[in-house]
Order: structure tokens, then sequence, then C-alpha cells
């Protein structure tokens, strides 16, 4: 999750990097589906700890943006598991808080990957109209951002705050390789895997289009 225009005065965040030459964990220390196997290369970011940054990430929204509405918008596919665990853990906090946030969620889709390459021609889907999202508190759930932003600022939205889970300030910086799991796909495979992992060449080869 990363904060790309933040709020003057906004307390900055840290990611939690993950060095580059880290080999990851063993498949053998967790459980996965067993269709994937040999499809996987190792594990990046387990199961647990996703849910326990989370947790932490739906705090430091609570803190700095407490009593203020915010809009959360979804970019699917890849981006529901997170959002759905985000907002979960938002409403949590508020039931149990002096502090809430009003939420509404949007929903937009879009598909930017052909394998492992990202593709040019992004198309988004519920996105015709984002004007209503001007001068909002915009929560945005993405792993494909750059595009996005381009496109929602095309759109004149006031405030837009990126939140996406992995290569963010917030969340995780990972190594420049092709992970799937958390939602995350293929080829639309992988999607029910529950960490987040790196692909194999054999889980390439076998799932390519």
């Amino acid at each position: 999750v990363f904060g790309l225009k933040e709020e003057a005065g906004a307390p900055p965040h840290r990611e939690v990097p993950i060095k580059d030459d880290w080999p990851g964990y063993s498949l053998d220390l967790f459980s996965y589906p067993a269709h994937y196997s040999g499809d996987l290369d190792c594990v990046i970011i387990p199961h647990g700890v996703i849910m326990d940054r989370t947790e932490r990430l739906a705090r430091n929204i609570m803190d700095d943006l407490g009593n203020h509405a915010i809009v959360v918008l979804c970019v699917l596919k890849g981006g529901y598991q997170f959002c759905a665990d985000l907002v979960d853990r938002i409403k949590d906090l508020s039931h149990n808080s002096n502090r809430t946030i009003p939420m509404t969620v949007h929903f937009i889709r879009l598909k930017s990957y052909l394998n492992d390459e990202s593709t040019e021609d992004l198309h988004i889907l519920g996105g015709e109209d984002l004007s209503f999202l001007a001068g909002k508190h915009v929560f945005l759930t993405s792993f494909t951002v750059k595009k996005i932003v381009a496109f929602a600022e095309s759109q004149t939205i006031g405030n837009i705050c990126l939140c996406r889970f992995v290569l963010s300030d917030v969340g995780f910086e990972i190594p420049n390789r092709f992970v799937v799991g958390y939602a995350l796909d293929y080829n639309e495979y992988f999607r029910d895997l529950s960490h987040i992992c790196v692909i194999s060449d054999t889980g390439k080869m076998k799932y390519k289009i």
C-alpha cells in the first residue's frame, strides 16, 4: 500500500523490504494446493504475514483518516482479496473505537498481463466515469498502478491515495519476480493460493496461452 499523493502533514509510512537476493521460504514449510505441485519456486510472503501486515495498514489508515469518509476503489481481479481483507480490518477497528471511517466500495476491472508480460493494451471496465471520486479520499487496491493513476487523473479526480499490497511504501517491497497467489494470477490460475509465491518456469509453461 502506498500514498501517491499524501495529505499535507500526513505521517510517513514504511514498507517491509524483501531483498533482491532473498531466495524465499521453502515450499516444504507451508501448505498449498497439491494441484500446484511443481508449479512454484518458493513462498515470498506467507499468508499469516500478509494478514498481520494488513492489520497494521488498517491501523495506519485509521490513524491518518479516522472520521473522514473514504472510497475504496477495488481493481478486479487481482486486488479483490486484499481489498476484502483490508476493508474487514478497518471495519473491525471502527467497531471497537471512538474513531470510525465511513466507507463505500467501488469496483473496476482490468486485464494487463498476457502470460508473465505486462501489455500496453489496458481495458478498464466500470471506470467509464469516475468523476464521483473527485475531492474524496480514494484508496485504490491494485497491483497495476501507473496506468490506472494516469486514467484516474485524466478524470480530474482530487485526492488519490493508492493502496497497493506489493511494491509499496506501506506494504511489501519485493524483488522483480513474477508472483502469484492471494488473488494474483497467471492466466487465471493460482488465485486460490493463500500465500504469495514465485511461479516456476514449469508453471509458466504449463499454464501458458
